[in-house]
């Protein structure tokens, strides 16, 4: 390839291998295994026209079983239509064919026939040197760590491996995004190259199909609170066609973190927009003056708009929190009582008080302006009146649709 790599990490700690093999078969899943026959680690490679870096990744690969002294198999999970299964299997790796295509669907179809205790995974394009595992596998083994990425940033990046518009702007955004939401702590939340053990595995619920699978591990690592590990890595450039699409599976990271953190999408517009409303329709209805600025009939418009979109946002966020299964399960004291006492009785309620004082105010002035005591109705008292019939009727029809949703309208 021409292309230097560095040393293998020769592993000394001969106890790695302990405890991998016993007497007795186990029971996993409802079948028996035999342990004396499991490798300790497997290594997954997902695949699709990939003929110009297996062979290479796998002849790492089993440079690093060497290092390690440790039983192990490679399986490959392809969708090729070039020759990259037959040299798998060629080199001594066992091909998996996934019913579908995709980054996520190959890795599970790989999962279901992995056998080993600890569990590798990395693209076989090149750009991640192999003879790495040894320092990856590490703090899997000695308990340290569930999860261990490799981090591209933490370690380097050779010139020409990623696109300038990855490196520094798309994923040190997503990584900071996935933070934000997950709490994760990590510095390359989209590394390929990883190793996670068999019983964190388990514990994921892994879903996605396609290259959010690497986001979804993450943040469901995270969220079930597993140790999360990072060590440096080198990232070179790859060989062979690239099969991925820059803006579409990035707005799939982002897509599928948004709609597994519904708190966070919708709770903070919603504030945003209440709080903004409040301060901009009390100085309307008190016609303040302030720094050249008179608070008057377009500013309660504006006011009133705001309160109405922060209501709908809210209510938006009610929904999702009570009805979806996100990875971020929602918290708070608003959300356990909607779920356990919410009852239709107590929306209705306070949609018919919210909504009978805007109307009682509304027919007040266009009373007043009727029998001739004003010539003009009261704009800005009005635009609150008419809000507030707004947001109670809005009240009512979404308690009816939370009932269902909490209670299957059995409430």
């Amino acid at each position: 390839m021409g292309v230097e790599k560095s040393e293998p990490n020769r592993v000394t700690d001969t106890s790695w291998g302990e405890g991998t093999t016993t007497e007795e078969p186990a029971t996993e899943d409802g079948q028996q295994v035999d342990t004396n026959h499991r490798p300790m680690l497997s290594v997954v490679l997902p695949t699709r026209n990939e003929e110009d870096g297996i062979a290479e990744c796998i002849r790492q690969i089993k440079q690093a079983i060497e290092t390690l002294d440790v039983t192990a198999e490679i399986i490959v999970s392809d969708s090729s239509s070039d020759r990259t299964p037959a040299i798998a299997q060629d080199l001594g790796a066992t091909v998996v064919t996934p019913s579908e295509t995709g980054y996520g669907n190959a890795y599970k179809e790989a999962f279901e026939h992995a056998r080993g205790e600890y569990i590798a995974i990395g693209d076989a394009d090149t750009t991640y040197d192999f003879t790495e595992l040894p320092k990856l596998l590490r703090p899997a083994v000695l308990d340290e760590a569930d999860l261990v990425l490799g981090s591209r940033f933490a370690g380097e990046i050779k010139p020409g491996a990623m696109p300038r518009l990855h490196q520094y702007v798309g994923n040190p955004l997503l990584t900071a995004f996935l933070n934000r939401f997950y709490k994760a702590g990590v510095t390359d939340a989209h590394s390929g190259f990883r190793v996670i053990r068999r019983d964190a595995l388990k514990q994921l619920n892994l879903q996605s199909e396609g290259m959010e699978f690497a986001s979804e591990m993450v943040m469901d690592a995270a969220e079930k609170d597993l140790e999360i590990t990072e060590v440096p890595i080198t990232y070179y450039e790859r060989v062979g066609e690239a099969t991925l699409d820059s803006l579409y599976d990035g707005w799939r990271h982002v897509k599928f973190m948004l709609i597994n953190a519904p708190t966070y999408v919708f709770t903070l517009p919603a504030l945003v927009c209440t709080l903004v409303s409040i301060t901009i329709i009390v100085p309307s209805l008190l016609s303040v003056h302030t720094a050249g600025v008179s608070f008057g009939m377009h500013t309660m418009l504006v006011g009133s708009l705001l309160l109405i979109v922060g209501y709908q946002i809210g209510s938006l966020g009610v929904y999702s929190a009570v009805a979806a299964d996100p990875i971020k399960s929602p918290d708070g004291q608003i959300i356990e009582w909607l779920m356990d006492e919410f009852r239709l009785e107590h929306g209705a309620i306070a949609g018919l008080v919210v909504c009978g004082l805007g109307v009682v105010t509304a027919s007040y002035m266009t009373f007043e302006w009727l029998v001739g005591h004003i010539r003009t109705p009261f704009i800005v008292p009005s635009l609150l009146a008419y809000t507030a019939i707004i947001l109670g009727i809005q009240t009512i029809f979404n308690s009816i649709c939370l009932s269902i949703l909490v209670n299957g309208g059995n409430s």
